[in-house]
């Protein structure tokens, strides 16, 4: 069976994924990261809306593939990451920030299809990882141990 996307499930997905979004941006940028708050709503906005338009189009024209543009926003992510990506002598920084961006490009998507357990569940996941585990890094890894 073939569900019917409304303007209420749009206006639904859309207003998740900014809350996806700004949980998943407000942690970066309680640690001061670049691509913060903001960066993070936008983007999982923007790929909610693509997969809304996904969704949408085969629905209204009877035909047509959804996962083309999702696919696109995919390696779009990866540009948009690389532009977080800043190599400073032999340190890089900015890998999880671009990781983070590649995530919530794919909450975005993941609930513009309308699959919200899987977003959930993504978002708690990526939050235990930025958080619970850069706790346990600091303690197995301690700073005076990396490369300067």
């Amino acid at each position: 069976m073939v569900e019917t996307l409304t303007e209420i499930d749009i206006v639904i997905r859309l207003c998740l994924a900014f809350a996806a979004g700004g949980i998943i941006g407000f942690e970066r940028s309680s640690r001061r990261q670049v691509a913060g708050l903001r960066t993070h709503i936008l983007i999982s906005l923007g790929a909610s809306c693509l997969m809304l338009l996904s969704v949408w189009l085969p629905q209204k024209l009877g035909e047509g593939d959804p996962g083309r543009i999702a696919a696109q926003v995919v390696a779009g992510m990866g540009f948009l990451g690389a532009g977080a990506i800043i190599k400073l002598g032999n340190n890089i920084r900015g890998l999880t920030t671009a990781a983070s961006l590649w995530l919530t490009a794919a909450v975005g998507l993941t609930i513009g299809a309308g699959m919200y357990i899987a977003a959930l569940t993504v978002v708690i996941l990526a939050l235990v990882t930025l958080i619970a585990l850069h706790a346990v890094e600091r303690k197995l890894f301690p700073e005076d141990n990396w490369k300067q």
